[in-house]
């Protein structure tokens, strides 16, 4: 992604009143949905600059690179803005598991309790 369209990218978010965006990890190959997590304008810039994903922790209110303590990187591969500009997509090259459960992804099947209608 050249200078220009990293710019376009960037302006074309749509950040929320804390600043914040949610962007959603995919496996690049597979389309296997594996995490989401919030960004800020310094997160997605990094992630840009890197091709690490990196992220903004709420409740720590840090940047996040994924990976850096557990050795599980998300190489970005392409990142997509939605129709809005109000969420991300990163299509990333996961190595090892994504959650911090130790699942392969956070929306792994079962995770949540069925409900009776």
């Amino acid at each position: 992604m050249g200078m220009r369209e990293r710019a376009e990218l960037v302006s074309g978010v749509r950040f929320n009143d804390q600043g914040l965006v949610p962007a959603i990890a995919q496996q690049w190959d597979t389309g296997e949905v594996l995490m989401m997590a919030w960004m800020n304008l310094a997160a997605l810039e990094l992630t840009l600059e890197t091709g690490r994903a990196t992220y903004f922790s709420r409740s720590r209110s840090n940047l996040w690179v994924k990976g850096e303590s557990s050795g599980n990187f998300q190489t970005v591969r392409e990142i997509k803005l939605d129709c809005d500009g109000d969420t991300i997509l990163l299509e990333v090259d996961q190595l090892g598991v994504a959650c911090h459960t130790g699942r392969r992804s956070c929306f792994a099947a079962g995770a949540v309790p069925k409900h009776e209608p």
